[in-house]
């Protein structure tokens, strides 16, 4: 209903529930324009304006972290980060991920303990590693603003604020009984954030996309949108 209700009263093609119909193909299973007009028996130009448009309407209603923050109040939040490929790059070495070794964007995701999606952030060029995109993006600052514990794997190390990372093994200086019995202990508590990027995969958008990276930001703030009314 959230798409079906919200066109106007222009002349289309197709009625906006198929809008949905073809935008759900895109965003899920990845579609092509050409199979969609193919499908729909419109033009590849007309299945694009469509997608796009209710890409950009559910995008427009996708909350900012503050405000799912406070929506959800969660006692403590789980934060990561994963690669999300393209096979088109608008800068080849700011777009290459070197842990990844593949092009994309760099998506954050925040969850609550339970592995329940908070939100995921918009996207960024894969090059960054999370540490430093969850500066971008003011993650950090935000949880210590709102005083919100955060769990985060090793790669947030560093990050300050309200962050928890594991400890770190140092050379020559093995891990204590202590710190090794505290490290498993995260790895259990921060397991669940695995389940956002589960439901973030299902969408075959992300596994792949035929799109510059800077198009993904409309697209993850989309599916956010969705996954949210689940």
């Amino acid at each position: 209903m959230l798409i079906v209700t919200r066109e106007g009263g222009r002349r289309c093609k197709l009625r906006p529930s198929q809008h949905a119909i073809i935008t759900m193909a895109y965003l899920r299973e990845h579609t092509t324009y050409a199979k969609l007009a193919a499908g729909f028996r419109i033009s590849e130009g007309t299945a694009h304006a469509y997608v796009q448009s209710v890409i950009k309407f559910l995008a427009s209603r996708a909350p900012f972290l503050t405000q799912a923050l406070r929506r959800a109040r969660p006692e403590y939040v789980l934060v990561d980060g994963t690669i999300a490929e393209c096979d088109r790059v608008g800068d080849h070495e700011r777009d290459y991920s070197g842990k990844a070794r593949r092009h994309g964007v760099n998506l954050q995701a925040v969850t609550d303990p339970a592995g329940g999606l908070i939100r995921y952030s918009p996207a960024l060029p894969s090059s960054p590693v999370d540490i430093t995109a969850a500066r971008t993006h003011r993650i950090v600052t935000t949880y210590e603003r709102l005083r919100v514990p955060v769990l985060a794997d090793k790669a947030y190390a560093g990050a300050g604020g309200t962050f928890q990372a594991p400890f770190k093994r140092h050379l020559g200086r093995p891990r204590t009984t202590r710190q090794a019995a505290v490290n498993r202990a995260h790895a259990r508590l921060r397991f669940p954030v695995e389940r956002a990027f589960a439901r973030l995969e299902a969408w075959r958008i992300f596994r792949k996309a035929w799109i510059i990276p800077n198009r993904l930001t409309s697209i993850t703030k989309a599916v956010l949108t969705l996954e949210r009314r689940r």
